[in-house]
């Protein structure tokens, strides 16, 4: 028998680093996501196989069921640790996936290249909670950690204004059709997001004005979420960029790759890399094209 799961990848507007600590944040499931695929096995082992959106194969190994329930930590992190670490949290909250199993055949297969950074991990997390009948969000606690927005996107068909109250998730689906999707563009910056110098940096300055920087972000987060206009939604996506750049004590985007352009650019997550939204009346394709950054996809194309 042959079973199928999937989830969605993930784009977060409004909210970065503020919402591991209650803020509201607005975030978009993509069109792009992963699938995973499960067969009967046998010999009490996973044969594992990962596929990346042109169906290369990038990961591939056999994981013997002794492996996930006793999981002995190694120094080295590789691929294959981290899914063990991930299926043996998964054996602690429902052993029974494992145990009353003979084996498995198993295969992801992303719809995105693995280096744009829409979601490899939390559309796994999720497809694997599915299949081993578990909480998505406890198991992201128990293994990654994080504030859980990308499962909720991984999770919703429709864009999500996401919380974290008293530790636990809060998910509300919202409406964002605006007519000026037409002028919204997501650009790859051709590198994977470096955050870890923007996460010191939050969790350094976090404490002052924590909770007035919340508010803010929530005003901005309700003024991107309601505005009518372009121009209305330009300018408050352009002041939670200055806002969260302040906090930082790091350069917008603009300002360190696109100081001459003409429109609003947006970092999108943690910031350092993957994807940043571009706002602007004309196409902005012959621009970023000449300053080597050739992927960019148009917000219908991008978003569900």
């Amino acid at each position: 028998m042959k079973t199928t799961f999937y989830s969605n990848g993930k784009l977060l507007i409004t909210g970065e680093y503020l919402v591991l600590d209650g803020a509201r944040a607005f975030a978009l499931p993509t069109k792009f996501g992963q699938d995973l695929i499960v067969e009967n096995g046998s010999n009490q082992e996973i044969k594992w196989k990962s596929y990346d959106f042109d169906e290369h194969l990038w990961f591939e190994d056999v994981i013997s069921f002794s492996e996930i329930t006793n999981n002995i930590p190694t120094q080295v992190e590789t691929v294959k640790t981290t899914l063990i670490n991930i299926l043996h949290e998964a054996y602690l909250l429902n052993p029974d996936f494992i145990n009353k199993a003979e084996g498995y055949i198993i295969s992801t297969h992303l719809t995105f290249p693995k280096k744009w950074g829409l979601g490899t991990s939390s559309t796994l997390l999720n497809n694997i909670a599915q299949w081993a009948k578990i909480d998505a969000f406890t198991l992201l606690k128990n293994s990654f950690g994080g504030s859980g927005y990308d499962i909720a996107c991984a999770q919703n068909n429709t864009p999500i204004v996401y919380r974290l109250e008293q530790s636990l998730p809060k998910v509300e689906q919202v409406a964002f059709n605006p007519d000026f999707t037409k002028n919204i563009y997501f650009v790859y910056l051709n590198k994977k997001q470096n955050s870890k110098a923007a996460i010191n940096a939050y969790y350094n300055n976090k404490n002052q004005d924590l909770v007035q920087n919340i508010i803010d972000n929530n005003k901005i987060t309700d003024t991107i979420l309601n505005a009518k206009t372009l121009k209305e939604f330009a300018l408050a996506v352009e002041k939670h960029e200055i806002h969260l750049s302040n906090i930082l004590e790091i350069q917008t985007i603009k300002e360190i790759a696109f100081a001459d352009f003409n429109g609003v650019v947006k970092s999108l997550g943690a910031w350092g890399g993957d994807f940043v939204m571009v706002i602007s009346k004309e196409d902005p394709t012959k621009y970023f094209v000449s300053k080597g950054y050739e992927t960019i996809l148009s917000y219908e194309e991008m978003i569900l």
